[in-house]
C-alpha cells in the first residue's frame, strides 16, 4: 500500500456533468487541491473524446477525476483498453447526484473530505470484473437494470448544427406544458442460466427476478440470485468465483451507471488487484 505523504504532480480532470452539476463544490475540490499539491493541473473537457485525450497526455501526473460514478468508469475503462491501468494509480472526487459506487468504494462525501484524502490517502488495490466484450465493471452488476436519471439529458429533440433554427422556433411557438413522465412497468421473471467457475447456479427451467454480480477484494466474485417466489419466499443463492456467465433469453445488464445489452450471453472474469484507487488512510 502506497501512501502520498508527499504531495504530488496532479491532472485535475473536471467532468462537464459535475460543472453543472455543482459548480460550488467543484471549486472548493479545486481550490483544495491546488493547494496542497506540489503541482496541478487542470483540465476542462467538455466531451468523451476530449476527455480520453486529456487522460492519455497526462505524462507522470496523478489523473484526479471531479465527477460521478460515470466519470470514474469511463476513466477506468480508457486505461484498462489502452492497458494502463496497472501502472496508473486513480483519485476521485464525487461531484453529482449518481454517486452509489464511489461511496460503495470508500471515497469521502463532500468536496473537502474527498479532495483532502486526495492528497494524504493510501493507494490500494481492488478488484474489477472484465467481460468478454472488454468492458469492465468497477461496482456491482445487476440484471435487470435499474434505471438511474441522468443529469444534463435532453428532454426535447433538437437540430444539431442549427442554433439559430432553435431559437427562432423556441421564439415562433409557444411553450408546451410538459407532459406527464410515464412510469416503465417493473420487468417480469427472467429466465437465465448462471454458471459460477463452470457449476450451473440457477438454469433456464427457474425464472428468477434479479442477479447480482460484485467483485469483492479477494480475487472472486459474490453472486445473488433471487428466484422468483411461489408462495413462501424463495431464499436467494449465492456463490463464489472468478469466472461467472450469464445466459438465455435477450437480457440487459447495468454494470455500475451505465445500461448494456441486449445479449444472449456474457461472461464476466475477475481481475484481481486490477484497479489502484487512493483512499483515505485508515486511522
Amino acid at each position: 500500500m502506497a501512501t502520498f505523504a508527499t504531495p504530488d504532480q496532479l491532472l485535475v480532470i473536471i467532468d462537464p456533468i459535475a460543472r453543472r452539476a455543482d459548480g460550488e463544490s467543484v471549486r472548493i475540490a479545486k481550490d483544495v487541491l491546488s493547494a496542497g499539491a506540489a503541482s496541478t493541473k487542470v483540465c476542462l473537457p467538455e466531451g468523451p473524446e476530449e476527455f480520453a485525450r486529456v487522460l492519455a497526455r497526462r505524462g507522470s501526473r496523478r489523473p484526479v477525476v471531479i465527477g460521478d460514478d460515470r466519470a470514474l468508469t469511463r476513466t477506468v475503462s480508457l486505461l484498462h483498453r489502452q492497458r494502463e491501468l496497472a501502472g496508473c494509480v486513480l483519485s476521485m472526487v464525487p461531484v453529482g447526484t449518481v454517486l452509489g459506487v464511489a461511496h460503495a468504494l470508500g471515497i469521502p462525501t463532500g468536496a473537502v473530505a474527498a479532495a483532502r484524502a486526495v492528497l494524504d490517502g493510501s493507494e490500494r488495490r481492488l478488484d474489477l470484473l472484465v467481460d468478454d466484450s472488454d468492458g469492465v465493471v468497477v461496482g456491482a452488476l445487476r440484471i435487470p437494470p435499474v434505471h438511474v436519471p441522468v443529469i444534463g439529458e435532453a428532454s426535447d429533440a433538437e437540430t444539431p448544427g442549427r442554433p439559430w433554427l432553435q431559437s427562432l422556433v423556441r421564439t415562433l411557438v409557444p411553450p408546451r406544458p410538459p407532459r406527464p413522465t410515464a412510469v416503465p412497468p417493473p420487468p417480469g421473471p427472467a429466465r437465465l442460466r448462471v454458471e459460477v467457475d463452470g457449476v450451473t447456479l440457477v438454469d433456464l427451467d427457474q425464472p428468477v427476478e434479479a442477479v447480482s454480480v460484485t467483485p469483492g477484494a479477494s480475487g472472486e466474485a459474490m453472486v445473488v440470485v433471487r428466484p422468483v417466489s411461489v408462495g413462501a419466499e424463495a431464499a436467494p443463492l449465492q456463490a463464489r468465483g472468478r469466472v461467472v456467465t450469464v445466459s438465455g433469453a435477450d437480457f440487459r445488464y447495468r454494470a455500475d451507471a451505465a445500461v448494456a445489452g441486449p445479449v444472449r450471453r456474457r461472461t464476466w472474469t475477475v481481475r484481481e488487484g486490477a484497479l489502484g484507487l487512493v483512499l483515505p488512510t485508515a486511522g
